[in-house]
């Protein structure tokens, strides 16, 4: 499919920031919301442009554990239809997918026409966590990046509209969320024991990152790169480029009434011995 060039999808007053403006102030949480109102808005119009016009569009998250990828996930696919967009985060390979063509438990998750598939990590796990935990060989990772152009090649002549997105978070933050997850019983469920070995690995990782750009961020499916400081200003920016590279039209305004309902007549409400919840509420 081919993309079509178009100004970002930015919200009406949203602050444009120069090049030495330095870092922006911190979102309030009313401007975020206003701004992501009219963003959800244009993605119920890219989902009806998906499901009328049959496109493939396979979109992948990746990046720097507490990066933000699950909740910027999240606000996308909060308002549209999970029969339109869905959202593949697969664990850890069985023995039997361990002995697979590597792509191979992907490749079954691809869209299908009139669909949009957001990957929360993806195959580029073996070139970052992969490799820097020793799952895999040196050789298995080089072999890997020199292959991934070229399958990406095949994904986009098969008309899939292939977007990739990599969160970046300084160091700073990154300690400053995982340990707001060890104090938070909401949030505790997301610190594993993989995620305290990888966080003392900062710049195998870095390294990791920088291979990865350098073999597969290729002129038809770039990586783009999102500042995921403020995870406020990082969702709004990340769908609203989203937006920007996925060539649909808006919404037709429809004049919808509700139909008259039907009247009562003979219906009587039966005495049921009904189970209602409490309500301490």
């Amino acid at each position: 499919m081919a993309k079509k060039a178009k100004k970002d999808k930015v919200p009406p007053g949203a602050a444009e920031q120069g090049a030495d403006a330095g870092p922006p102030a911190k979102m309030k949480r009313k401007e975020y919301e206003s701004y992501m109102r009219i963003l959800h808005g244009e993605l119920v119009a890219m989902q009806e442009w998906v499901k009328d016009s049959g496109a493939k569009i396979c979109v992948v998250f990746e990046g720097r554990d507490t990066a933000g990828k699950g909740g910027t996930i999240k606000r996308i696919t909060e308002r549209v239809s999970p029969r339109v967009f869905r959202v593949v985060a697969l664990p850890a390979p069985t023995e039997r997918e361990k002995s697979q063509m590597y792509v191979q438990r992907y490749i079954q998750h691809f869209p299908a026409a009139g669909e949009v598939v957001i990957f929360d990590r993806s195959w580029y796990n073996r070139a970052g966590v992969e490799r820097v935990m020793g799952f895999c060989t040196p050789e298995e990772t080089d072999r890997f990046l020199g292959l991934v152009p070229a399958w990406e090649n095949a994904m986009l002549d098969s008309g899939i509209l292939l977007l990739k997105y990599w969160l970046e978070v300084s160091p700073d933050e990154q300690t400053r969320r995982l340990e707001s997850r060890i104090h938070d019983p909401r949030k505790i469920w997301k610190l594993s024991p993989m995620d305290l070995k990888s966080y003392s690995r900062w710049y195998d990782y870095s390294r990791a990152r920088d291979a990865m750009f350098l073999a597969t961020d290729t002129e038809r499916a770039p990586w783009y790169i999102a500042d995921a400081d403020d995870k406020k200003r990082a969702r709004l920016n990340i769908i609203s480029h989203l937006l920007s590279q996925v060539p649909y039209k808006p919404l037709a305004q429809r004049e919808i009434k509700l139909p008259r309902r039907q009247p009562r007549g003979r219906y009587v409400q039966p005495d049921l011995p009904l189970h209602h919840i409490p309500t301490p509420f």
